[in-house]
């Protein structure tokens, strides 16, 4: 009766079964769930067939771009300077190379085009799917037409044949040994060719400091004085936790942390734990009380009597934020003011990555981790490259394999392959809480057994987004705008999530706008926004930093390095330990 009491319908052992089951498939399809893309197929096919008129259209459409390119292909033949029926889109620098404009490379190219301008009009507009069905169906076909591409393939790719004959096919050979190194790298765990250079602690993270607070989830490093005087109010960093801190503190040209050292800021950072199994059960809300509060409890002993500009980074600014507005709403005036650095507040619009994210996806990746205890680094990274694959996987299996050539590695590059794991229930909460079902902006997110909201927040924000932002989209950033009552500066910056932050002055091709929109003025829509105000060339670090003083109190003498006395000994020196972890 025991044997048969473990096979009852509803029973823990059943499900706990189906929940294995589906998380040994999720490993094999990148954390993709395939029961939810064969819903979005069908909802797409069958109403698809039950839309002659659609179907007829694109018959239509496929008739006139199949007569279009045999004019073309004729007149092309007699005449190189024959214009293209259709052009790329100007993010699309496939076909930049002057040989995809002559015969019959152009007609490669510009079958190809048709081909994708094809299936974006069979894909959209069918009546009756819904708007996220239809992105996905419409985002999977673009992806399956990037296999096929003429560029992906030595015989329709100019620049491969051109190589290949200039160097004798030894392009290929050097791209076979490529292949054959990563391909070792990958099954033997180690990180990518060329990031050996950049060593943690030794070439980059090396901002001198020291580590001030230890718990089970974080490390807390302060960092050394580089002025004589400091502003009375410290900096403190959280970064997100998805990726190791240190981005912020990379080479020491371009390290964020090091400019505002030198300019007499007091800066202290949160180092992540990276979570294995046993952290399984670290919730949200203890990243917020063990990481951003414990650091604020510890900068109130170090530097008593001040409060602090807070910092957040991604999800780390999404929590700072959090904590903010559940510190506003208890009465702890601890902040003096809050940055957002890409990070997002308002989820309803958050882009390309929201096709990964729906009931059905987040219950499959849910059980990954339930099974795992934690979300690989790896399978987190197929969703972000399948975001950006003509940059991430196509460009880079052309240029490496191929062409037979290596980018050179650069401490950003080196830092993005240091990834680390994300813990069950926290990822499950995050996934549920902010993308599902938008607690945050909705004034449902719960903190100490009672909602909070952004209103609340009255200290000045500074918010930065970045222009080609994948994770956290400019406009979704923007909305900050419709969640806060206080003064909020906006800074709209060139670049993408990680580059457009990592903009140290000097920096070559950057741009920002920014404008600052006073508590109680009128809503501006980003559009609007961005068609107003006024482009500056070069880095926004010098104009933050200059809020940074303009909401600072005044220059005092440097605070010591932790305060043994009060229980917060230097532990060891920065970068800690935490961030060493594989």
């Amino acid at each position: 009766m025991s044997t048969l009491a473990h096979l009852e319908p509803g029973s823990e052992s059943i499900t706990n079964f189906d929940r294995l089951i589906r998380a040994r498939i999720g490993k094999q399809s990148l954390g993709l769930s395939p029961p939810g893309l064969m819903l979005v197929y069908l909802d797409w096919l069958v109403h698809l067939e039950f839309s002659p008129a659609k179907r007829l259209e694109l018959l239509g459409i496929g008739l006139r771009g199949a007569l279009r390119l045999a004019l073309y292909a004729a007149r092309s033949l007699a005449d190189p300077g024959t214009p293209a029926i259709v052009e790329s889109a100007p993010e699309d620098r496939r076909f930049i190379d002057p040989e995809w404009h002559r015969w019959p490379f152009n007609l490669y190219q510009q079958s190809f085009l048709l081909m994708q301008q094809w299936w974006q009009a069979a894909t959209t507009n069918v009546s009756g799917v819904s708007r996220h069905d239809e992105a996905v169906v419409s985002f999977i076909a673009r992806q399956l037409l990037d296999v096929v591409a003429p560029t992906n393939f030595p015989l329709t790719n100019p620049e491969i044949l051109r190589a290949t004959i200039e160097q004798g096919g030894l392009n290929l050979m050097r791209g076979a040994e490529n292949f054959l190194e990563d391909w070792d790298q990958v099954a033997s765990g180690r990180k990518p060719v060329g990031t050996e250079p950049f060593v943690v602690g030794k070439t980059v993270a090396i901002t001198p400091g020291k580590i001030v607070l230890k718990n089970q989830l974080c490390e807390l490093i302060q960092y050394a004085p580089a002025t004589q005087v400091v502003w009375a109010e410290p900096v403190l960093i959280v970064p997100a936790w998805i990726m190791k801190y240190y981005i912020l503190d990379l080479s020491p040209a371009n390290s964020l942390v090091r400019f505002l050292v030198e300019r007499g800021h007091t800066v202290l950072m949160i180092s992540w734990k990276n979570p294995g199994p046993a952290d399984r059960d670290l919730r949200m809300d203890d990243y917020r009380s063990l990481g951003v509060m414990e650091g604020l409890r510890a900068i109130g002993t170090i530097v008593p009597g001040s409060r602090v500009h807070a910092v957040g980074y991604c999800l780390g600014g999404t929590l700072a934020a959090i904590a903010a507005a559940a510190m506003a709403r208890d009465g702890e005036d601890r902040l003096q003011s809050l940055t957002l650095l890409a990070a997002e507040t308002d989820f309803t619009e958050a882009g390309e990555l929201m096709l990964f994210i729906d009931e059905t996806e987040v219950a499959f990746l849910e059980d990954i981790m339930w099974d795992q205890g934690y979300l690989d680094t790896r399978q987190m990274a197929g969703a972000f490259q399948l975001l950006r694959s003509n940059d991430l996987i196509w460009s880079r299996l052309v240029h490496d394999y191929l062409l037979g050539q290596r980018r050179p590695m650069t401490d950003l590059m080196a830092w993005n392959a240091d990834a680390t794991r994300m813990p069950y229930r926290m990822h499950s909460e995050y996934l549920r809480k902010l993308f599902l079902n938008n607690d945050l902006a909705e004034g449902h997110y719960i903190v100490g057994s009672r909602p909070i909201t952004l209103t609340d927040i009255r200290a000045p924000i500074f918010a930065v987004a970045t222009e080609r932002d994948h994770v956290a989209p400019w406009r979704s950033v923007f909305k900050i705008h419709l969640l806060a009552d206080s003064d909020v500066t906006f800074v709209l910056t060139s670049g993408g999530h990680n580059a457009g932050i990592v903009s140290e002055p000097g920096h070559p091709k950057r741009s920002h706008q920014i404008a600052t929109r006073k508590e109680g003025e009128i809503y501006i829509d980003p559009d609007q926004w961005q068609a107003m105000m006024p482009r500056h060339e070069g880095s926004w670090w010098p104009a933050w930093q200059s809020w940074l003083e303009s909401h600072s109190t005044g220059l005092v003498d440097p605070p010591s390095l932790g305060l043994p006395k009060q229980g917060y000994p230097p532990l060891g020196d920065s970068p800690g330990l935490y961030v060493l972890q594989p």
